[in-house]
């Protein structure tokens, strides 16, 4: 690391943050800026290896520095230094472009070791950070394929429906209303989010149920 930008608004964790910086990177030169107008500012004056971000400044929200440092400085190392470790603030940050995120409430040895890992490619999160992310994927339910959402008679429907088969005959062929074939057509739409014969042709062919 030779250059080192901190945004930070309050000057004693400012300079906590540098601190910590400098003897995790012997010799690397710390750049502050206490808001975003200035962060800024700064990127077009140094190429950055590593920023330290707080997300509550004065002027704005911290994740506008964060995107612009992912765009400009692309080989930069941009870490969140933050009091706020809930979801409002941790997903935008990382959506931003942040590649880890660090509580600032944690002793000076723990942010030491986490910004020290960066050198051996570990990620530097927050212990509590860490836990929050596997809670947050543990309760996201994996997502069914597109030919599980629908039922056996909507997937007959979509058969010949691809096949141009009219409402009419479908209702003939399978024994129901051609309200009912109707009712069936506008939830296959939905459920595989297209609009005409010719998607619906390609979403079967795609599901298998058409041969190619």
């Amino acid at each position: 690391m030779k250059c080192a930008l901190v945004v930070e608004d309050m000057p004693e964790s400012q300079e906590m943050l540098r601190e910590v910086a400098q003897a995790a990177f012997p010799g690397v030169v710390v750049h502050g800026a206490a808001d975003v107008a200035s962060a800024l500012q700064l990127l077009g004056q140094h190429l950055f290896d590593l920023a330290l971000v707080d997300l509550a400044l004065p002027d704005g929200c911290g994740t506008a520095v964060i995107q612009a440092l992912a765009q400009r400085h692309p080989g930069c190392t941009i870490v969140v230094a933050s009091l706020f470790g809930d979801d409002e603030h941790l997903f935008p940050a990382l959506r931003a472009g942040a590649q880890g995120y660090l509580l600032k409430d944690q002793d000076f040895d723990q942010l030491l070791a986490q910004l020290r890992g960066i050198g051996a490619g570990t990620p530097p999160l927050s212990p509590a950070v860490a836990r929050r992310l596997l809670a947050h994927f543990r309760q996201v339910p994996e997502a069914p394929a597109q030919g599980d959402v629908l039922t056996p008679r909507e997937r007959e429907v979509l058969v010949q429906l691809s096949r141009g088969i009219s409402i009419a005959k479908i209702a003939a062929e399978l024994g129901i209303s051609r309200h009912t074939v109707g009712d069936h057509v506008k939830n296959l739409y939905r459920k595989l989010n297209i609009s005409s014969r010719a998607q619906a042709a390609l979403q079967a062919r795609s599901m298998g149920l058409l041969a190619e």
